[in-house]
């Protein structure tokens, strides 16, 4: 497949399979008489397998380390997993001082006193003035 069917099926731009391509993420299987990169299906688990790790905040250097393990068949498993449970324990601590942050907006409108002062007006359109 060129790279034009490939970021059609798999959702990406062009400009974005060139990056990941000139990153070593991924790799052409051949190319083409004419140069055009050429892909075989294959392409698509490894673009899922980057999105999912770049959603995680994973380095594209370290995604790039994981793909050729991946290729090489050398398991690196514990240290995926170990990755993936450190970006899971992040995210749980950033959804709990999001709810503490939720609640304490909550009480504090709760608690919520008018000030008792002069509320403003709402701003007028300004006058234009003819000479």
């Amino acid at each position: 497949m060129k790279i034009g069917e490939v970021a059609a099926r798999s959702g990406l731009s062009v400009k974005t399979i060139r990056f990941y391509c000139d990153e070593g993420l991924i790799h052409p299987i051949e190319r083409s008489e004419g140069g055009y990169r050429l892909f075989d299906a294959t392409v698509f688990e490894e673009l899922h397998l980057i999105r999912t790790l770049k959603a995680m905040e994973i380095p594209l250097q370290d995604i790039a380390q994981i793909l050729e393990a991946r290729r090489s068949g050398v398991c690196t498993c514990d240290s995926i997993k170990g990755t993936i449970t450190a970006k899971a324990g992040e995210i749980e601590q950033k959804i709990a001082a999001l709810h503490s942050l939720h609640v304490e907006l909550h009480n504090l409108l709760e608690r919520w006193q008018d000030c008792g002062g002069i509320k403003s007006a709402p701003a007028a359109a300004p006058r234009l003035t003819t000479p």
